[in-house]
């Protein structure tokens, strides 16, 4: 059981819900920020406008913190642009490894498309960005021209809803995850001046001892928080921007499911805190409840909330701020800065990344080929032409003065175009026929499959017709509260979708549900005369009633005979099929219940009708695509 309480309306508990290792849980927090990233832009155009003066000076004031006659003297801007922002790209780096850990990018096969998209999408708008400047001082601003905004990307995709596929919102942030890594690499090298060697040696050696004692296992976070400390101010002193720092930490937080043994463990030790409520049964049972959870995981809860909700926002109030006028607006676009900044994220962006993934398709004749079909890679591309943050924060170290304002107008207005751009082509896609429209979106890549133990109506119970384009695994537990409410939407939809199987596994957790296994055992035994069914609804119809007493009492109910089953419950002849489903679950990375799978892939986020519904319809459309139906 998920504990917590239920979510009103969402058919879920607060656990249920995307994990902060989740693509959805990171996607609707960066949804969820573009409002407050866009709301920040526009207190900063008002406040330049409004009172220049008081801007400027804000922003121009020296923050010093020393220690023993050392320390970091900057101005308030610089503290957002090279402190906070560190903690922005943290995230950037925790997100980056667990879509390698966990993600899509498990597959290895799948890392070079958006690798190789993501690069050419900046490879591409540098080079027109360049043509547009040849011959002028202005080409070293070609950074400026090339980063893809995580958040306001995602955001303006959660905006058009269901007219994109949600497997396009991954694909973009993995591209994007590509983009900003390289965008780093290219602000440590390109836009880092006066190297002092010596703090720079420094700063790596502090970031070479931080894998070591992470490969050691140490898990306590005052430990990295001084090393990266270290690391940021050897950063600082050495000229190269500090912010990689935060890359680097956040891809050394290694991301993994929590384990169902280290849960056992951990609700063990509530156990014995919640008998004995001392001082020091409390600290080893919330530390073995830290302990079940991937550092990846902690520290995305942590910090992910605080980089879209607060650091993003924040940077966008002390960088773009322009004052516009007339004037203002006539210099900036007959400037090559705002025209190759345009052209880059307008043009440059979506010929790079649709061209890139046609190209790599056809010449590894499909192995590689992206998740969606061209529409949506179309969208994705246009998409992809919103650049801010650290299109913003390159422009504010390669540039100054008027031609600063001329790059911050340039990056604006490419926002307002890939929007524009965007909102076109999803409605082309919506006024395609069907066919063609699913074709568009879905297109007829692989799927990554998250079930391990592929279903085998041999030996797994199945409900449904066995033809079907749709399958649903469960993994379930006849005690579980929440696998009790779930019931009722999973029969609502085989009831509304006659081409869907159901196939149920067990999950009996034992260390919160003390009838759960003989349960699940009981359901295995009226299986061994033909009513698995029968029993299974009788059990969830009952789920307070499942003693030994009542499962013979449910037995009776259902026409079994009494003595054959009263014998398979005393020697346990389920267990090693419940035993088996277990062993499957672990192997899929599930640790609670009910954990659906959709024709493979783990189902995220709520289970009310609406949600699986939506999933079954566009898992048979892909199923029907693949299939040539």
């Amino acid at each position: 059981m998920f504990r917590g309480f239920t979510a009103p309306w969402s058919g879920r508990t607060e656990r249920e819900g995307p994990s902060p290792t989740s693509p959805w849980a990171f996607i609707r927090t960066e949804t969820g920020s573009a409002a407050v990233l866009l709301a920040g832009t526009l207190v900063a155009l008002a406040w330049v406008n409004i009172w220049p003066h008081g801007y400027a000076t804000v922003w121009a004031t020296r923050l010093s913190v020393e220690l023993g006659g050392h320390g970091v003297d900057m101005e308030l801007r610089d503290w957002v642009n090279s402190g906070l922002m560190t903690f922005f790209f943290l995230v950037v780096g925790l997100e980056a490894r667990r879509e390698f850990d966990m993600g899509e990018l498990r597959d290895r096969r799948r890392i070079p498309l958006p690798m190789l998209a993501g690069i050419c999408g900046m490879v591409v708008p540098v080079l027109l960005y360049l043509a547009v400047n040849a011959g002028r001082s202005t080409a070293h601003g070609w950074g400026a021209a090339m980063s893809t905004d995580t958040a306001f990307a995602l955001g303006m995709l959660a905006l058009l809803g269901s007219r994109f596929p949600r497997r396009l919102h991954t694909f973009i942030l993995t591209v994007a995850v590509v983009d900003d890594f390289v965008a780093l690499a290219v602000i440590a090298v390109a836009y880092s001046e006066h190297i002092s060697w010596t703090p720079l040696f420094v700063g790596i050696g502090t970031l070479l001892v931080t894998g070591v004692v992470r490969s050691t296992g140490v898990r306590r976070g005052a430990a990295y928080l001084v090393l990266g400390v270290v690391a940021w101010v050897a950063f600082v002193h050495s000229g190269v921007d500090p912010v990689v720092v935060g890359l680097i930490m956040g891809m050394m937080a290694y991301a993994y499911p929590a384990q169902r043994d280290a849960l056992e463990r951990a609700s063990g030790l509530f156990v014995s805190f919640r008998e004995q409520p001392t001082a020091d049964l409390e600290r080893e049972a919330r530390l073995g409840i830290a302990s079940a959870v991937s550092p990846n995981d902690r520290l995305q809860r942590i910090w992910h909330p605080w980089s879209s909700y607060v650091i993003v926002p924040l940077f966008a109030v002390a960088n773009s701020g322009i004052q516009i006028n007339g004037s203002v607006l006539a210099a900036a676009f007959t400037s090559p800065i705002t025209l190759g900044v345009l052209l880059a994220y307008g043009v440059g962006k979506p010929i790079a990344i649709v061209s890139t993934s046609a190209l790599a398709t056809r010449l590894s004749h499909g192995r590689l080929r992206p998740p969606v079909g061209w529409g949506a890679v179309l969208g994705g591309g246009t998409i992809a032409g919103i650049g801010f943050t650290v299109s913003l924060l390159i422009a504010t170290l390669a540039f100054h003065g008027q031609q600063l304002e001329q790059a911050k107008i340039g990056v604006l207005s490419a926002v307002v175009l890939a929007m524009v751009d965007t909102t076109l082509v999803a409605l082309v896609i919506e006024r395609m026929p069907d066919a063609r429209r699913a074709r568009a979106l879905l297109g007829k890549a692989q799927s990554v499959v998250d079930l391990t133990d592929p279903v085998d109506p041999d030996s797994d119970h199945v409900r449904g017709p066995m033809d079907a384009p749709v399958t649903i695994v469960e993994y379930g537990d006849y005690e579980c509260p929440y696998c009790g409410q779930a019931e009722s939407v999973v029969r609502e939809l085989l009831s509304d979708f006659g081409d869907v199987r159901y196939v149920w596994r067990n999950l009996p957790l034992n260390d919160v549900h003390p009838h759960a296994q003989m349960a699940a055992e009981a359901a295995e035994a009226a299986a061994f005369q033909g009513k698995f069914w029968e029993m299974r609804d009788l059990l969830f119809e009952n789920q307070e009633a499942l003693g030994v007493k009542d499962l013979l009492r449910h037995a009776e109910e259902i026409g079994l005979d009494v003595d054959k089953f009263r014998e398979s419950l005393k020697q346990r002849k389920g267990a090693p099929r419940v035993a088996r489903d277990v062993e499957s679950a672990d192997l899929s990375g599930v640790s609670g219940t009910p954990t659906f799978f959709i024709n493979g892939r783990r189902h995220h986020g709520a289970y009310d009708i609406d949600s699986l519904s939506r999933a079954v319809v566009a898992a048979r459309d892909r199923a029907l695509l693949l299939g040539g139906g």
